[in-house]
Formats: structure tokens, sequence, C-alpha cells
């Protein structure tokens, strides 16, 4: 029982929540960069009396939350192209390998 218990200590329990944070900022970090750059396009309209300015506001703020989106798209795809490089992993070298074995030839 005792073994259970440190094996239970010895497991990282912070991890689930770091990566739970960073996909939960994704979406934060998303509706701030709608919101700020509405809040921009506000203050221009207000201060210039331009309406259209209040547009270019939103659409810089649409096109900074596809921008946070595409930082963490490749930040992503960087890892999952780090993991593809180990050796239990590499499936299509396994693959390559069992394609130049010479089973002989079949009977029926």
């Amino acid at each position: 029982m005792s073994e259970n218990n440190q094996e239970a200590e010895k497991k990282p329990r912070i991890k689930p929540i770091v990566e739970a944070v960073d996909s939960l900022s994704l979406g934060i970090s998303m509706v701030v960069a709608v919101l700020l750059g509405v809040g921009i396009g506000w203050l221009l309209k207000r201060w210039t009396d331009i309406t259209w300015l209040f547009w270019v506001g939103v659409f810089i703020g649409i096109a900074a939350a596809i921008l946070n989106v595409y930082k963490a798209y490749s930040k992503q795809y960087k890892a999952f192209e780090e993991l593809a490089k180990e050796d239990r992993y590499a499936i299509k070298k396994q693959l390559e390998d069992d394609d130049d074995e010479d089973y002989g030839e079949k009977s029926y």
C-alpha cells in the first residue's frame, strides 16, 4: 500500500492543470484581442468622428485573434514534430522495414 502512495506522489500533478490553462488561455487571448480591437476602434471613432475607424479597430482585433490561433497551432505542430522523431513513434520507419522482408511464394 505504501508503494502505491509513493508512486502516486512521484506522478506530476500539475501537468494536466498547466495543459488546461494553456488551452484556456488561447480562448481568453482571442476574446481579449477582439475586445481590445473594438475598444481601439471605438476610441478612434469617438476622437475623430469617423465611423469607419471603428470597423478598422474591429478588424485589427479579429486579425490579432487569428494570429494568436496561428501561433498556438505552430507551437503544437513543433511539439508534434519533436514527438514524431522519437523512436517509439516512428511508425513510418517500421512500415518501411516491414516492406523489405521477403515472405517467399504464396501457396494456396
